[in-house]
């Protein structure tokens, strides 16, 4: 189960301009969009003890989406 709310999806996707979306859809995308954001984390996470610290900031975010 994702932890990303499938309305939410729904919701990114009709705003994005569909007039329709399947569930099967939204659920498909849900799976993708966490899996992308754990690889973005995990690294972010890395830079962030690399700097020599426990929190992760948005600039650890920001150079990790930029890997």
């Amino acid at each position: 189960m994702s932890e990303i709310s499938i309305y939410a999806i729904h919701r990114i996707i009709k705003n994005a301009g569909a007039h329709r979306v399947s569930e099967d859809a939204a659920e498909a995308l849900s799976m993708h969009v966490e899996e992308y954001t754990l690889t973005v984390a995990k690294r972010a996470i890395e830079l962030s003890i690399h700097a020599g610290r426990k929190t992760v900031r948005a600039e650890d975010i920001d150079l990790a989406l930029k890997d």
